[in-house]
């Protein structure tokens, strides 16, 4: 059994993870870390303010980081340190040196640290990467992934993401990350990046919209452009090759269209259930961690190229 001990008791974790958790067979929910024990009253396990008292006391083998991004790192090193395993949020921590510090701290405890990059296990997105290893569309050469919203301030229960001492970033580190990740699960590793950060409608202290491209060792160019500053709601992923193009829009629906046909795959009604299940198996079985710390760095890296190339720190 995986023993989860969850820190945070926000949206994502009381709509999906605890209830992915809860569905998994091989999964218990032992313990959460809040501000507000209150909220943990629901789910009729120990609640914790202070993580390293939960970490001492707690029978969990397993840590899930549901914290805003300032506290990944810091909690995933302790939680690492203690001898759990973890599962993080995104992105993965605020720069690339604290990503490269978990992964080297999941190394030398031996510990699996995964980050929850679920898109990687989209039925779609598994499938996409099947068609174009098998050259469904040629030679990929161009691939565009955009996100467009307004501001996700959710009548100010998520008004940390425009903090960027608690975010890291506006929308690059909150809806890129998840674009990012995914070309990079397509395409392999990036070489370079180039970007664009703006507040082109909302004076905030992070950007409102980014717009990058990424260069990868397979050729490819990416095109990752996320928006805070637009009333109508885009998401689109769609791939370029020599010989067709495949298209995935929106990236959260079920259709995939290429040259050979189309094809619904929809995702499990719980985004969060498959990850939380190969990170499992991971644990338990030594299945192969389609999303870990070493793939998210990845993710990292584009994210801090970005920031540096538009001459932000």
């Amino acid at each position: 059994m995986v023993n989860w001990l969850v820190i945070g008791i926000g949206d994502i974790t009381t709509k999906r993870v605890i209830p992915a958790i809860l569905e998994e067979k091989r999964s218990l929910l032992t313990g959460i870390v809040t501000r507000d024990p209150a909220k943990a009253e629901p789910y009729r396990v120990k609640a914790f303010t202070n993580l390293t008292q939960a970490l001492k006391t707690v029978d969990a083998n397993a840590v899930y980081v549901a914290s805003p991004v300032f506290l990944h790192a810091p909690q995933t090193l302790e939680s690492l340190d203690a001898g759990k395993h973890v599962l993080c949020e995104k992105p993965m921590a605020m720069d690339y040196p604290q990503a490269q510090a978990m992964v080297e701290a999941a190394q030398a405890t031996g510990m699996t640290l995964g980050v929850a990059y679920y898109r990687r296990l989209y039925p779609k997105v598994q499938r996409a990467s099947e068609l174009l290893r098998a050259g469904a569309i040629g030679q990929p050469v161009l691939a565009y992934a955009s996100c467009h919203s307004w501001l996700p301030t959710d009548h100010g229960l998520r008004s940390w993401l425009q903090d960027p001492a608690m975010a890291g970033g506006g929308p690059l580190y909150d809806i890129g990350s998840h674009r990012i990740d995914v070309l990079n699960f397509l395409f392999g590793e990036p070489q370079r990046v180039t970007a664009q950060l703006a507040n082109a409608v909302h004076a905030l202290a992070v950007e409102d919209s980014a717009t990058l491209l990424i260069e990868y060792r397979s050729k490819v160019r990416g095109i990752v452009d996320v928006r805070w500053n637009s009333h109508v709601k885009r998401d689109e992923c769609r791939i370029i090759g020599t010989d067709g193009e495949m298209d995935l829009t929106p990236l959260n629906g079920p259709e995939l269209v290429f040259p050979g046909g189309r094809e619904l795959l929809p995702p499990h009604t719980n985004v969060h259930f498959p990850c939380i299940k190969n990170f499992v198996d991971a644990v338990l079985d030594g299945a192969p961690l389609l999303s870990s710390g070493a793939t998210a760095l990845w993710t990292d890296w584009v994210t801090q190229q970005a920031v540096t190339s538009n001459g932000r720190q």
